[in-house]
């Protein structure tokens, strides 16, 4: 077998380590993991009742279409259910995006290091990647800019960014959006988007009309706690919609995801609890750090990435044998630093405590 010359230049995709990977390895009772960005505090209890009842269609195809949650997120944003396409996690629609536009003859623009699924995708279709170092963990729109050809297809902003935490402002969304021709889909990740504070991040759902090269992809895996499920979505104008769907996968969203998402949204409650506990256990820890003296990027997420002035993977290490998985820099385009997902004040405080070892 010949593998297709294209791949092989394709990193493999590297997880954050299992618990039950850890408990193993060191013998340990009490793992917990904060390296994966998962919500700490669950999902909405909405949503074990609503599965129990959903396993008597376990024999039956779930809706290819995904109309109910097309609807409840209609609702959620004010806009068309035909403007949403449902994803198997929003990673699916990342391979989407890349499969209907991009082939040999295209380019790709991002910013690095950011999410490295952007460029694993491109490369799967032998598109050009155009990689643009970050500014103090910060896109720099303006090289990008400067770097879109006729050959540009596609164009990721992923904001918050992985792993950095940072934003990009509305102001400068809408500059570059302003610069951007037409023809380029210029497509907003916003994973982490309902745990942002900052005033001044963008009203992307706002741009859509004055846009229609903009397109925005969130998921249910981090603050509404759903990862295993794996369920995500795009939302863009019809043309792009229609495009996507072409492509998609008949039943690539799963029944007991599309319902769990339904009730998710219903619990906004839950939701605006974890924003607060995710706030205020990152303020702790951003306190500690400072005390201890590490330096980090202004995250807006529910995660920060650490400078330990040393060997990031001796930090790993020593954090894993006390039970904390985390992920080492170095498998991030950071070496010397760590990314800490932010967890319960008991968790963080562990964390701390192991790294005042190196301070």
């Amino acid at each position: 077998m010949i593998l297709n010359p294209e791949l092989k230049e394709i990193p493999i995709y590297q997880p954050g380590k299992p618990i039950e990977d850890v408990q193993e390895e060191l013998g340990l009772t009490n793992v917990m993991k904060l390296a994966s960005n998962e919500n700490p505090f669950g999902a909405s209890k909405r949503i074990r009742e609503r599965i129990l009842k959903e396993l008597e269609m376990i024999t039956i195809y779930p809706d290819g279409a995904g109309r109910n949650l097309k609807e409840r997120i209609a609702d959620l944003y004010h806009i068309a259910p035909e403007q949403i396409i449902l994803g198997n996690g929003s990673d699916e629609i990342i391979q989407y995006l890349s499969r209907a536009y991009l082939n040999s003859n295209t380019e790709v623009i991002m910013a690095t290091p950011t999410f490295p699924m952007y460029k694993t995708n491109a490369l799967m279709e032998g598109a050009k990647v155009i990689e643009i170092p970050l500014v103090e963990g910060k896109h720099d729109l303006e090289k990008m800019a400067e770097v879109i050809s006729e050959k540009t297809a596609l164009i990721w902003i992923c904001n918050p960014n992985n792993p950095t935490g940072t934003i990009i402002s509305e102001q400068e969304l809408i500059s570059f959006l302003d610069f951007v021709p037409k023809d380029k889909l210029v497509i907003l990740d916003e994973a982490y988007a309902e745990y942002v504070t900052d005033q001044t991040y963008p009203d992307s759902l706002q741009l859509l009309s004055k846009y229609p090269n903009l397109m925005i992809l969130r998921t249910f895996s981090k603050i509404y706690g759903l990862a295993s499920l794996r369920i995500g979505y795009g939302i863009s104008n019809l043309k792009v919609i229609q495009d996507l769907l072409r492509i998609k996968e008949p039943f690539n969203a799963n029944r007991f995801a599309q319902v769990s998402a339904e009730e998710a949204i219903l619990d906004q409650e839950f939701i605006q609890y974890c924003k607060e506990q995710n706030e205020k256990n990152k303020q702790y820890f951003l306190d500690e750090l400072q005390q201890l003296g590490f330096s980090y990027f202004p995250s807006e997420t529910n995660f920060v990435l650490v400078n330990v002035n040393t060997d990031d993977q001796l930090v790993f290490q020593k954090l894993l044998e006390e039970g904390i998985i985390i992920r080492a820099g170095s498998k991030l385009g950071f070496p010397g630093w760590i990314r800490v997902t932010i967890g319960t004040k008991e968790q963080m405080e562990k964390v701390v405590d192991t790294l005042k070892q190196f301070a």
